[in-house]
């Protein structure tokens, strides 16, 4: 266990404090193991966030390894059963902020590919990592703007996997294949402020905006597919009054969000939420903010690839899921690359105490090297 490469670069990059937008040093880390197989580093960095771009070959079809080192706050530290940033094991777990989302898929892929690259020196095609320290926080200046950065000189990916923590109960089990869109709203109705006592003196926004609320939620927007759930949407927050039991209101303000699938467009969204508040006459405003699109990738060469892979290295069936939040997929996917996601266990992902199996750091790296060994060797 000790012994173990994959287990040694994830404890160095989890005793790394980087906490969004910070990479603190881990970046650099991955290139000390990565330069010496031929991997030619580009360092991205926009506004406050480091980005690497490391590609080894120059030929078609490029194979994408895509990932983070910025992790979530650890939060109140002295309820970790031991410091985040300090690696521990214990009873075969590793423990850490970081370790299964995702430094732990990122040791991974490292280790996957000084072992691939050993045997296959001159495989086909191209191999590069996409690495960010901001997929955790605004993800405005990360994975989004290097995708822009490629498409303008021409760089096209092939095939991208992504080291999210995609499994639930035993690793590799689920498959991630594409995400949901996120698309959130700001509402502000308006309303005239006075005292309760006289309410014929004012317009509670609470009371206008309620019957425009119960339609929204009674709405079917659509009936999702084979790959996608209906979409849903729901209210995150809703806020007005001054604190006061007897001032009304003169503001409401509501925040909302969709997760939806192929069968709608945001534009579609936007469209039938602003006609809900046009029938019920409200003063509004509405800020819309699209997150990202939907995205799927069916079965192909690189669906097809992870999926035997599973089969092959831990002897079950794995399942294709789009489920979940967003992913830094979602910036990658629409430039028409396949990209599916893989990696650890989710169950313990922003907990205090997140921790990864030490025997399943050394198993996702073999299925990475066996992907890798799939698509890039004829």
């Amino acid at each position: 266990m000790s012994d173990s490469p994959t287990l040694k670069l994830a404890q160095a990059l989890i005793a790394r404090p980087s906490v969004t937008p910070e990479d603190a040093g881990c970046q650099a880390l991955l290139m000390t193991h990565l330069k010496p197989l031929g991997f030619h580093e580009q360092r991205l960095r926009f506004g406050e966030v480091d980005n690497l771009w490391a590609r080894r070959g120059t030929q078609a079809p490029l194979f994408v390894f895509a990932g983070h080192t910025d992790v979530v706050p650890p939060g109140p530290r002295e309820q970790w059963q031991s410091d985040p940033f300090s690696p521990e094991i214990r009873d075969g777990l590793l423990y850490g902020r970081g370790a299964a989302d995702m430094k732990g898929s990122l040791a991974a892929m490292v280790t996957a590919c000084e072992r691939f690259v050993a045997v296959h020196p001159r495989h086909r095609g191209s191999i590069a990592f996409l690495i960010t320290s901001d997929e955790e926080g605004p993800a405005v200046d990360g994975t989004r703007r290097v995708v822009e950065s490629l498409q303008a000189r021409g760089e096209s990916i092939e095939w991208c996997l992504v080291g999210e923590p995609s499994s639930r109960e035993r690793l590799g089990d689920v498959i991630k294949n594409g995400r949901r869109g996120s698309l959130g709203g700001r509402l502000r109705v308006r309303g005239v402020q006075g005292h309760i006592a006289y309410p014929h003196l004012a317009r509670n926004p609470i009371h206008l905006f309620a019957p425009a609320l119960a339609e929204l939620c009674a709405l079917e927007w659509d009936a999702g597919n084979a790959f996608f759930p209906p979409t849903a949407f729901q209210v995150s927050n809703i806020h007005a009054g001054t604190g006061a039991d007897n001032v009304i209101p003169g503001e409401l303000e509501v925040l909302f969000n969709f997760r939806y699938s192929t069968e709608t467009t945001a534009e579609k969204l936007r469209a039938t939420v602003e006609g809900v508040l046009e029938r019920h006459r409200l003063d509004y405003t509405l800020e819309w903010r699209l997150s990202g699109e939907p995205f799927l990738t069916p079965a192909g060469a690189l669906v097809d690839a992870t999926r035997a892979a599973v089969r092959e290295v831990t002897g079950h069936e794995p399942a294709l899921s789009t489920d979940g939040g967003t992913s830094d997929g979602r910036f990658i996917a629409p430039t028409g690359a396949q990209v599916v996601e893989l990696g650890p266990l989710n169950a313990t992902i922003h907990k205090i105490d997140e921790c990864v199996a030490v025997a399943d750091l050394d198993t996702l790296s073999l299925l990475y090297e066996r992907i890798l060994i799939k698509l890039l060797v004829s």
